[in-house]
């Protein structure tokens, strides 16, 4: 096996925990998506904007028929798009919309202060520096990472045509534009990394998104009974399908996606120091994220911020990471129970409702404008130098 070479430690240890898969997770860090790595290749040469007509046709229900005459690779793609596997129960994703719209502030912690920064520290972390999307757009790029979380969590977003199927496939185009213009860098060294944004790196961040953010925002104080639990988890593998993860490195249950976080994070390098740039940045884009300006009232959040993620992500990586020394001790018994407190207060009073309501936070903080789910690609490696998308 060709196993790139920043994986050579991680995979030998890795090994003596779950041999087959870690040498799957191996096998998937040479593998991209060939459905829409081919999308991007056959069309690079095509008008950016003939490729965007077609995008755009095949996204929505009344004119999905005119991509018979799209270009083979687009036609394709969409065909794999349009067919749903067997797995899919639509009707019983209406439980995992309900337990994230309740909880939907300790979702938003858990993935900040958790999941984001525990996929900061692996390998993808180097895909993510090298564009300077986090660094140059952070506050955009949370949001846009929100926009997709809400739409697949909105009832039947997950169906065909509809805004979470839509921005699934958005983001696997995105991912499939970004990983041909960073090949195409001198600054990505094949033999130690791997292919850019490989599919072994999207499967681990999906079974995070799902499994280990679960675990995240129990720990928060979250409540949810196993229906909507597993709803949950099967939403976020629609979305993973959609994506373009394979099915041989897409969990199918939840203690399949712990075992990938588990073995994935043992393959994986230490963090970086893009990893550590790449934590930083996001903990102080979040006060930015969510409309706090003044300096004073930024920092302090940020440093709050910092100390749930580490009480979240653990001392070894929150070291690693370089986040400040401070003892968390009791802080998640004080974050789960002053959240209990306040929606007690909140049935005791119902004028405060308004206050707290979870839907109106996360609208105010996502990547809503008047173009709906945009078709706008990236078309320079460095996000600085790239048209807007």
């Amino acid at each position: 096996m060709n196993i790139p070479s920043s994986y050579n430690e991680g995979y030998e240890t890795a090994q003596q925990s779950d041999p087959e898969l870690a040498k799957r997770y191996l096998d998937h860090t040479v593998i991209g998506d060939p459905l829409a790595d081919r999308l991007i290749a056959e069309t690079g040469k095509t008008g950016s904007k003939e490729v965007e007509r077609y995008i755009s046709l095949g996204m929505q229900e009344d004119t999905a028929s005119e991509i018979r005459q799209a270009p083979t690779a687009i036609r394709e793609f969409f065909e794999f798009c349009y067919d749903v596997p067997d797995w899919v129960d639509f009707d019983s994703f209406q439980y995992g919309c309900r337990m994230f719209h309740r909880n939907t502030r300790l979702v938003l912690a858990g993935m900040v202060g958790g999941v984001l920064i525990e996929g900061f520290a692996t390998n993808i972390a180097k895909s993510f520096f090298l564009t300077g999307r986090l660094r140059d757009q952070g506050v955009r790029r949370l949001q846009q990472n929100n926009r997709h979380m809400v739409e697949i969590f909105m009832p039947d977003g997950m169906k065909r045509f509809n805004d979470g199927w839509a921005f699934s496939i958005r983001v696997r185009l995105v991912h499939a534009k970004v990983r041909r213009l960073i090949s195409r860098s001198s600054e990505w060294d094949n033999e130690a990394l791997g292919i850019p944004i490989s599919s072994a790196n999207l499967g681990l961040a999906i079974a995070s998104f799902s499994a280990r953010l679960i675990y995240h925002i129990q720990r928060l104080g979250a409540s949810f009974n196993p229906e909507e639990r597993e709803a949950f988890m099967q939403i976020w593998r629609y979305s993973g399908h959609l994506m373009g993860i394979p099915e041989t490195i897409l969990f199918t249950t939840e203690d399949e996606a712990n075992a990938m976080f588990r073995v994935g994070h043992i393959c994986e390098p230490s963090p970086s120091i893009e990893s550590i740039v790449l934590a930083s940045s996001l903990i102080n884009s979040a006060p930015l994220f969510v409309g706090m300006t003044q300096p004073e009232e930024r920092q302090n959040l940020a440093n709050y911020i910092s100390m749930v993620s580490r009480a979240l992500i653990g001392d070894q990586l929150a070291d690693d990471l370089m986040f400040d020394s401070e003892s968390q001790f009791a802080l998640l018994w004080k974050f789960k129970w002053l959240y209990r407190l306040e929606n007690l207060i909140t049935k005791v009073k119902p004028s405060r409702a308004s206050q707290n309501n979870n839907m109106l936070t996360i609208l105010d903080i996502s990547a809503y404008d008047s173009k709906g789910v945009s078709l706008e690609l990236p078309d320079h490696v460095y996000a600085e130098q790239s048209s807007s998308w």
